[in-house]
């Protein structure tokens, strides 16, 4: 059985693909999601597996370190960091900058992850704007998981995730990405473990994860191909 570990900003494009490529190859695959940052963690922690997909420059640290075969990385997709509301909610205005600003000091409450690429970039990007102590003073700080579950619970007003998180979530609603001056893109890729007790399974399921109709997948999932 092939070893997996994704981040969980792929989740809902692979609970749809990881069926299909079973169904194909006839090879069972094992999978656990976990944020970027606690892939880092449990696989310096000598966590085993045969493929990891995570974000690029985490792929890239992770080769440096002798734990992923460098050269196997390949580019999957990218994924926007958006705003979510419950669902029914009213949308806030974050088309531009400014109006983004207004929006969350305008919020009782706003939600995102301390680990997740998405989280960790808004705790800096919130003081870039000025507005650092006015949103940490109302925030909903999630070690990881999924920050629209907290949006659907009623938990919190806003929540900032990856789209593709945020659109994998019933309940909550899309308000749109950030204004493009402050958006960042995470590239996701997948790399072969240095330990991999079955690498030729691992480098066919990178090439269906590459294929046009997983690609057309991860598109309704709110991801950009690479």
């Amino acid at each position: 059985m092939l070893r997996l570990i994704c981040t969980n900003a792929l989740a809902a494009a692979l609970r749809e693909l990881i069926p299909a490529f079973e169904r194909e190859s006839g090879q069972q695959v094992a999978v656990s999601y976990k944020s970027t940052n606690q892939i880092i963690d449990l696989v310096k922690g000598g966590e085993a597996a045969d493929l990891l997909i995570a974000g690029r420059a985490a792929i890239e640290e992770l080769a440096a370190a002798g734990k992923i075969g460098g050269e196997t990385r390949v580019d999957l997709a990218s994924s926007r960091i958006g705003v979510c509301v419950k669902a029914g909610a009213p949308k806030p205005d974050i088309s531009t900058v400014e109006a983004f600003k207004r929006a969350l000091l305008a919020a009782k409450s706003v939600a995102h992850t301390r680990t997740g690429q998405s989280g960790s970039y808004f705790a800096a990007l919130i003081d870039r704007l000025g507005i650092g102590d006015q949103v940490r003073a109302k925030a909903k700080v999630s070690a990881g998981g999924i920050i629209g579950e907290f949006v659907a619970r009623g938990e919190a007003e806003l929540g900032i995730q990856q789209i593709s998180e945020v659109l994998a979530v019933p309940g909550v609603e899309l308000a749109g990405p950030l204004p493009a001056e402050i958006q960042k893109a995470t590239v996701f890729s997948a790399a072969i473990c240095a330990g991999a007790k079955i690498p030729e399974t691992a480098r066919a399921l990178i090439a269906y994860l590459a294929s046009p109709s997983a690609r057309q997948v991860m598109r309704t999932r709110g991801l950009d191909p690479a």
